[in-house]
């Protein structure tokens, strides 16, 4: 509204309803739509249960933001694309049929999976990106009822309406997000890769989490989400495939994170995200066996 690209006629304030609770159960975590980001992070049980979770949050945005910004507001937040805030440049997301001057013009913090000729922005999110890690689910109401959303479901493809970003309805409203309890959860690590240390969107993050068998360090379950990389956070199933049954190895996570990146497809100015997501992927998994 500041930047002038919406004028909505009629605003409703959620803040008051009874969504901000945060509840730990043996069997996983809900996350009321309107706890604070920071409050989140905060809670001890979850930075050694879910620590991809708090690392995610407290790498976000700014102390001040997180103290204000909701977990369903961090997850409905609009691309950061500078071409959709600036409203001289054409933007299919903010006048579909307009065209997209990013496509054209420096793109080099843009997508390099999943983007189409009409949308090549990223999603924002770091959140986001941890909550697909923990297979977490997305609990909405609307006046068709409720329902439970996946968090990989959630984000609508560009395709030729990149004007739509998720699946949900008009008046359809995000009650909480449930992670559940998973045994990859606590050996789980988010790493952000940017272009200043603090209050800056990724240039490529990763959310990354394995299930280990005792002393072998045979791989029995894993998640690989990249972020800053497409309109969703971007999970490398085949990179998820090398690992499972195997030993987390040098030589295994190298051949992982290799296989992460492939099916990119960079544009002119953001090439260079390849390498970072690939050396980010093994820096992760790194960290991961090196805890183990």
């Amino acid at each position: 509204m500041k930047e002038g690209i919406q004028s909505p006629t009629l605003l409703v304030d959620i803040n008051a309803l009874p969504l901000s609770e945060v509840i730990v159960r043996p069997d996983g975590v809900r996350l009321g739509a309107v706890a604070r980001m920071s409050d989140v992070a905060a809670l001890p049980i979850l930075r050694h249960a879910y620590p991809v979770l708090t690392e995610a949050l407290e790498l976000a945005a700014s102390p001040q933001i997180r103290n204000m910004g909701t977990v369903g507001g961090n997850l409905l937040q609009r691309t950061r694309c500078p071409y959709f805030r600036e409203v001289s440049f054409p933007c299919n997301k903010r006048r579909p049929g307009s065209g997209c001057a990013a496509m054209n013009g420096e793109h080099r913090q843009h997508a390099i999976f999943g983007a189409s000729k009409a949308c090549i922005a990223v999603h924002p999110s770091d959140l986001a990106v941890a909550l697909t890690a923990l297979d977490a689910v997305v609990h909405t109401q609307g006046p068709s009822g409720e329902r439970a959303i996946p968090m990989h479901k959630l984000y609508l493809a560009p395709g030729n309406t990149p004007d739509r970003e998720t699946v949900l309805e008009h008046g359809e409203l995000i009650l909480a997000v449930v992670i559940p309890a998973t045994p990859f959860a606590a050996r789980s690590v988010y790493l952000k890769v940017r272009e200043r240390a603090s209050y800056e969107f990724a240039l490529v993050s990763v959310a990354a989490c394995v299930d280990l068998l005792g002393p072998t360090n045979i791989v029995r379950a894993a998640r690989v989400v990249l972020g800053g990389v497409a309109f969703r956070p971007w999970r490398a199933f085949a990179a998820e495939d090398i690992l499972v049954g195997r030993p987390l190895t040098e030589r295994n996570v190298e051949a992982a994170a290799a296989e992460a990146i492939n099916g990119a497809e960079p544009l002119r100015d953001n090439e260079f995200k390849l390498q970072i997501a690939e050396h980010a992927v093994l820096r992760a998994l790194t960290t991961l066996g090196e805890e183990a």
